[in-house]
């Protein structure tokens, strides 16, 4: 019996290793940044207002490792590397462009947990 889907909830479904590849909000939106064609680096770091390198390397490898994002590197002085969507990143991209959009459009509930975490901190 060979199995076609995964079940999340199951603790050993591996599903859940790629949900937890694409669920965090750089990977949100790395994902959508590169649905246009590829990026090189510093092209994601300058649209990625607020990431730190470390992060953006971390997260660009964690997809990568996914199969979600393509890394290229080409042999010239100096060397070039680009990112892109896989056909699976590809898949990817809709459903998490919604997320983006009701993040977005739910602003007073935003603001109202960005007061609740400063004042928790």
């Amino acid at each position: 019996n060979i199995e076609t889907s995964g079940n999340v909830y199951s603790r050993n479904c591996p599903c859940r290793l790629l949900l937890d590849a694409i669920s965090g909000k750089w990977a949100v939106l790395l994902i959508e940044c590169l649905q246009d064609g590829e990026l090189r680096f510093g092209e994601l770091k300058r649209r990625m207002d607020g990431i730190s390198a470390k992060v953006l390397s971390t997260n660009l490898r964690r997809l990568q490792d996914a199969g979600l994002i393509d890394r290229q590197v080409f042999a010239e002085v100096p060397t070039r590397v680009e990112y892109s969507l896989t056909v699976e990143g590809r898949s990817a991209v809709e459903p998490l462009k919604g997320l983006r959009i009701w993040a977005e459009s739910h602003y007073d509930q935003a603001l109202a947990l960005e007061s609740a975490d400063a004042q928790n901190a």
